[in-house]
């Protein structure tokens, strides 16, 4: 049998749904093969989409909030990419992936491609797999959404991933005193306060968190980190919601602020990368800047690095 023939992004881009869907199935199960890495590279230096991460508790509302912006990205024909990452098992490391069941979207709308994919073994919420399919992603759509597995405290493995994180919290649920003591408010951009129909205990919980926020060290001191209250049922905020993203995106591409971020978590995402496939000793023995400078880009990086590594432990 014929060997298939190495995806691309322009091929992907021309091939539509199928083939990206291809190429997902490709990254996840031929991880650091030279031509999956290739095409990676080729996907980061592409990158064109704002990618917007939702992160917070199971059953705040990410996926309705998900499916507010895809309706109004849709609407003003961007196209939209979405990776809704679910809860994995213990035991088979596979997961319900319920979150594509609750996102309202056309099968046959071209322009609107939802990947389910398990969280995997990472209590920060995001997998190696995920983020090279929203790499990948970035390269091909106008807007990319990353919907988390909502996991708590130690889900921060979207500043890895995301220009823009909004954190949702829901009124009456106790978690803006959580988020004060967890330093959870160090990775928002935005803040959504759902269920905002609920009232006094909404403006309360957004309360909590501005106040919250005035604690917390902030990750880019130039950007205010607004907190709006939003209510799906009732259609309120979701406009406001919608511009804080927009007027963020705007902030990230004033001055070079976007690259470097962009830069720093590559470089972040390497480094991590490393000490979980070899601990500190990878660490020690590995300068990943000096190998990033000389590679081709971040996968074939990590491809490098692991040959080197693997080989010296084996002997070889």
């Amino acid at each position: 049998m014929a060997k298939p023939h190495p995806l691309t992004l322009d091929s992907i881009r021309q091939g539509g749904k199928r083939a990206l869907a291809r190429a997902l199935s490709d990254i996840e199960a031929r991880d650091g093969s030279p031509d999956v890495a290739a095409l990676l590279d080729d996907a980061t230096r592409a990158a064109a989409a704002h990618v917007v991460g939702l992160t917070g508790p199971p059953g705040v509302g990410k996926s309705t909030l998900t499916n507010a912006l895809i309706r109004h990205w849709r609407a003003a024909d961007l196209s939209v990419g979405v990776i809704a990452v679910d809860p994995s098992s213990k035991f088979t490391r596979g997961a319900l992936l319920g979150d594509r069941t609750r996102l309202d979207t056309d099968p046959g709308d071209q322009k609107i491609f939802v990947r389910s994919m398990a969280a995997r073994d990472r209590l920060g919420g995001l997998s190696h797999e995920a983020l090279a399919a929203i790499v990948l992603m970035r390269a091909v759509f106008d807007r990319v959404i990353v919907e988390s597995v909502g996991i708590g405290q130690s889900e921060a493995d979207i500043a890895y991933a995301a220009d823009t994180i909004i954190l949702c919290i829901q009124p009456g649920s106790g978690d803006s005193l959580q988020f004060m003591k967890a330093g959870v408010m160090e990775l928002p951009d935005i803040v959504a306060v759902t269920k905002a129909d609920m009232g006094a205990p909404a403006r309360r919980a957004a309360a909590d968190v501005e106040g919250a926020l005035s604690l917390a060290l902030r990750k880019a001191e130039s950007w205010s980190v607004p907190v709006l209250l939003v209510s799906a049922t009732e259609g309120e905020g979701l406009e406001a919601l919608v511009k804080a993203v927009q007027h963020h995106y705007h902030h990230l591409c004033e001055g070079g602020r976007l690259a470097r971020q962009r830069a720093s978590q590559t470089r972040a995402w390497l480094i991590d990368r490393i000490r979980c496939k070899f601990g500190s000793f990878g660490l020690t023995v590995v300068d990943a800047d000096a190998v990033l400078s000389r590679s081709n880009g971040p996968f074939s990086a990590d491809s490098n690095i692991t040959k080197t590594l693997s080989d010296r432990l084996t002997g070889a």
